[in-house]
């Protein structure tokens, strides 16, 4: 569905509406129990699972949603104004079924898109490894071919969805000695089995709830069938085509959480009191309010204008870059000053805004850190400029 027609825009409405009843209901009353104790949230995951969310950008073909990009983002960035962790939650796992849509064969299409649709597989992808961040063309996982099987033996390093999840798109390296690298690299389909360990679930700063987890592999079983695309060698190009739309989603969040705080600050603004009036009619929280606001709405821009573009297939590694960049930068600082508007009671855990002060910092590292989202604009800036 491309949100371009009236009835498109009426059914994004009816999707929204469903999703904000459903985080009200469902979730805000919960948020804080289970944040505090970093509890997984499964009741959650059922009834998003019954929403088809897991499904929503999978073609109707597949039993999925099909929504454009730019309704994702609108999805994403309400969750991420609740609570951040759920909407981690749907993105892993939205990257992992997108991945088989764009590059997988029809077989496979055919046999794990319904599957993911409905969120029966979930998880996400495996990429990042314990000596390897951004530079993926470094992992070590290992997947030798052996007749009709991969034999895979590495390990990863915080891979969500991991523990409560079933299945990943794996990246391995087919062929280690290859060069160029990422000619070696390839993409598989891997549910848990035997050899497919989730050796500790990591303690963070926030993004509590949602499972982040170290994996090992060893001597792990995968079908050769489940070489996504069929052809060794192409998993890295595969790969950085959903890390566009893991970007959008991260950048949906930032909003999201820019969002949440200037709502918060708005609110608390208005009922404070100090020297007889309310701390919103004073100057100095003003001039906050006033650059929260912009630095928000800015954002949302951003992060419509990349979703619209990757809807339209267009490359739009740039485009997703400012977004992720500037909306999740808007985020850290909505966040801080939220909690100075907030005062004392800020710093309090009774109150959202020392979550959204926790949730927002991994948005700046995590998809790509924003040091390297300005050099990716940079570089495609100078490419689309030639002089």
């Amino acid at each position: 569905m491309h949100a371009t027609n009236t009835y498109d825009l009426e059914q994004e409405q009816l999707i929204l509406d469903m999703l904000d009843r459903f985080l009200a209901v469902e979730v805000q009353p919960h948020v804080h129990k289970l944040e505090h104790d970093d509890i997984y949230p499964e009741e959650i995951v059922e009834k998003m699972k019954e929403m088809g969310l897991f499904g929503c950008l999978i073609a109707p073909e597949y039993g999925g949603l099909g929504l454009s990009t730019v309704t994702y983002a609108k999805i994403i960035e309400r969750m991420s104004a609740v609570w951040m962790s759920i909407s981690g939650i749907i993105n892993s796992h939205v990257i992992m079924a997108m991945t088989v849509q764009r590059n997988g064969t029809d077989e496979q299409k055919r046999a794990f898109l319904p599957r993911f649709a409905t969120g029966e597989l979930r998880g996400g992808v495996g990429l990042t490894e314990p000596d390897c961040g951004t530079d993926l063309q470094a992992i070590r996982t290992v997947a030798r071919r052996d007749g009709d099987k991969y034999i895979v033996n590495g390990s990863k390093m915080w891979i969500t969805n991991s523990m409560y999840g079933n299945c990943l798109a794996l990246l391995v390296k087919t062929d280690p000695q290859a060069m160029p690298r990422h000619r070696g690299m390839s993409l598989l389909i891997a549910e848990k089995g035997k050899g497919f360990v989730v050796s500790k679930k990591l303690e963070k700063l926030g993004y509590k709830g949602i499972d982040t987890c170290a994996l090992n592999f060893d001597d792990y079983e995968v079908d050769a069938s489940r070489l996504i695309g069929g052809v060794e060698g192409k998993g890295l190009q595969q790969i950085l085509n959903g890390l566009e739309l893991g970007r959008i989603n991260v950048a949906a969040r930032g909003l999201g959480v820019a969002q949440a705080a200037l709502t918060e600050a708005l609110v608390y603004s208005q009922t404070r009191k100090t020297f007889g009036k309310p701390i919103c009619e004073h100057q100095a929280i003003q001039l906050k309010l006033g650059e929260m606001a912009t630095r928000t709405e800015a954002s949302r821009l951003l992060v419509y204008s990349a979703a619209a573009a990757y809807d339209k297939g267009e490359r739009c590694d740039a485009e997703a870059g400012m977004a992720k960049y500037f909306a999740t930068e808007a985020g850290m600082e909505n966040s801080l000053e939220a909690m100075r508007i907030f005062g004392g009671y800020g710093y309090s855990k009774e109150y959202n805004v020392e979550r959204l002060y926790r949730d927002a910092p991994l948005l700046l590292i995590g998809e790509g850190t924003n040091e390297m989202q300005r050099i990716i604009i940079a570089k495609q800036m100078i490419e689309r400029n030639r002089i």
